[in-house]
């Protein structure tokens, strides 16, 4: 079978940098552009010695003209928001598929995305055609997508948390209150004080409260779950490790004497067949998903206050970004969905 030609752009960055390693060993995919402004005419396996021996390639410039080029079949773009978008158009009118880890594409409505971002849309045009390419939810449609909108970290770990509560009447859709702790590679490879060693070390801290800019994408999606417009609250706390998230949600019972054994079956008959979902007894903890694609996800009944409370870990540059593009890859070229993933 003819191996599928990929695209990096933003290959050094920390999602870049998971998707070389995910996709050198996927057997149908070669990648044959890796793009970063900073090491441009580097060897990738200069900047990156984990892949020495491995790959016998350069960064090259980002620009529209240089993947084109490489003939390649498909893009991801790693690329911080609003830049992302100044590729998507012409890279889809030359036929490529288009994965793309940022943000622009994952908000249907450019309204929400310019109060959550500070900004008009580069290419409101493509908002409509774009999946929001959550394989557990969305799957069918990522299946005939072209331009798919690869979901964020946190959303990812909350979606997934509420879908079985939210689609099955478990919890209700109103008062959901969401606590995240992420490791400081969700900030992304920048040069800034705030995430330097001795500035998060033996520190915990919270951050964009009460209005992160993933709160538009939790809400748009659950809100298609349940049914009905609903407001979540959020808190992401910043804390010190390198990668993982954990996410702890409470919803209020929507039905009153509903045991822990109830909701455990009803998670576990929503993912059967998922497999990178783990529902588990055990409470979930990130180093049993470090680099990998699994997303474990437990639940239990508080009784005393009513509240169904569902726990879940990921890791945010795997499940979180890189591995989620991968998986969506599989689904749009009629792979195997775990190919290259386990």
């Amino acid at each position: 079978m003819k191996k599928i030609k990929i695209a990096i752009v933003g290959a050094s960055g920390y999602s870049g940098e998971e998707l070389v390693r995910l996709l050198l060993r996927h057997p149908q995919v070669a990648i044959v552009c890796f793009t970063s402004r900073q090491y441009a005419g580097k060897a990738v396996a200069d900047v990156f010695p984990k892949f020495r021996g491995l790959i016998d390639a350069a960064f090259v410039e980002p620009n529209v003209e240089t993947v084109l080029q490489s003939a390649a079949d498909a893009v991801f773009l790693a690329l911080p928001h609003g830049v992302a978008a100044q590729y998507a158009p012409a890279l889809l009118a030359k036929g490529l598929k288009v994965f793309d880890l940022s943000a622009d594409f994952r908000l249907k409505s450019a309204a929400t995305y310019k109060e959550f971002y500070g900004q008009d849309h580069p290419a409101r045009e493509l908002l409509k055609r774009a999946v929001y390419a959550l394989p557990e939810i969305h799957r069918e449609e990522i299946r005939k997508a072209s331009l798919l909108a690869c979901p964020g970290c946190y959303p990812t770990s909350v979606i997934l948390g509420c879908a079985p509560a939210l689609k099955r009447k478990l919890g209700k859709p109103h008062g959901i209150v969401v606590t995240s702790l992420s490791g400081v590679t969700g900030a992304g490879r920048k040069a800034s004080e705030e995430y330097m060693f001795p500035e998060c070390n033996e520190s915990a801290r919270a951050y964009g409260i009460p209005k992160h800019r993933h709160l538009s994408e939790m809400e748009q999606e659950l809100t298609l779950l349940a049914g009905t417009d609903l407001k979540i609250s959020f808190a992401p706390h910043l804390i010190p490790m390198n990668r993982g998230i954990l996410s702890t949600i409470y919803l209020d019972l929507a039905k009153p004497g509903s045991s822990g054994a109830d909701a455990l079956a009803v998670y576990r008959e929503f993912y059967r067949g998922e497999p990178f979902i783990r529902v588990t007894e055990s409470l979930p903890d990130t180093k049993n998903v470090e680099m990998t694609n699994f997303c474990d996800v437990s639940v239990c009944v508080d009784s005393r206050t009513g509240k169904l409370i569902v726990v879940t870990a990921e890791d945010n540059l795997t499940k979180g970004a890189a591995g989620q593009a991968v998986q969506c890859l599989n689904l749009v070229f009629g792979y195997d969905e775990t190919m290259g993933l386990l």
